[in-house]
C-alpha cells in the first residue's frame, strides 16, 4: 500500500491524501485523484516524472500517443514501477484547457494490502476555476555577445546579396 499526498497548485491549501494499491496503474490513480478533487475524470490528463525540486520530466499521457506501436501511457504504467521509493514525485496535469496542476508524492509505503483506494485526509476546497498559469522563460538575451563574427559578411538584407554571380 502507498500513502500518496496530492497537492493542488492553487493559492490556498487544497490537499488530499490517498491510500492506494501500489500494483494499480497510473490510469487508476488518475481517476482516483480526479474523484478526490471533485472532477469527473473525463478530461485529458498527463503525469510527468519529477525530481525532488518538482522539475517536470518525461510525460506519461492518459492514452498511448505513439503513431505506431508501443508508447508510454497511464494504462501501461504500474505505480510501484514509476514510483518505487518513498518521497518519489510526479506532477499531474488535469484538463489541458484549464491546466489544473497537482503535486503527487509517495509519503509512506507499507506491506499492508487494501481492497480499494481511500481518501484519508481532505484539506481545503477546490476553487471554481483553475488559476491562470504564467509560463515564463529566463531572459537569455544578455547571454549572447553582440560582437560575434557574422559568417555571412554583414549582410543585413537579402537585397544586398549579389545572386546573379553565383
Amino acid at each position: 500500500m502507498y500513502k500518496i499526498r496530492v497537492i493542488l497548485d492553487v493559492e490556498e491549501d487544497v490537499i488530499r491524501t490517498l491510500v492506494f494499491d501500489e500494483n494499480n496503474t497510473l490510469e487508476k490513480l488518475h481517476f482516483d485523484i480526479a474523484n478526490a478533487f471533485g472532477f469527473d475524470g473525463k478530461e485529458m490528463a498527463s503525469f510527468y516524472t519529477s525530481d525532488n525540486g518538482w522539475n517536470q520530466g518525461d510525460e506519461i499521457p492518459l492514452f498511448n500517443m505513439a503513431d505506431v506501436g508501443y508508447g508510454l501511457s497511464m494504462q501501461t504504467c504500474i505505480l510501484n514501477e514509476v514510483l518505487p521509493n518513498q518521497n518519489d514525485k510526479l506532477i499531474y496535469v488535469y484538463d489541458f484547457l484549464a491546466m489544473w496542476t497537482f503535486y503527487v508524492e509517495v509519503i509512506e509505503k507499507s506491506e499492508e494490502k487494501i481492497a480499494e483506494t481511500k481518501t484519508i485526509l481532505s484539506v481545503g476546497e477546490v476553487p471554481s476555476e483553475a488559476p491562470n498559469k504564467v509560463f515564463e522563460s529566463d531572459d537569455i538575451s544578455n547571454d549572447f555577445d553582440s560582437d560575434f563574427d557574422d559568417p555571412f559578411g554583414g549582410f543585413e538584407n537579402i537585397d544586398d546579396l549579389d545572386l546573379d554571380n553565383i
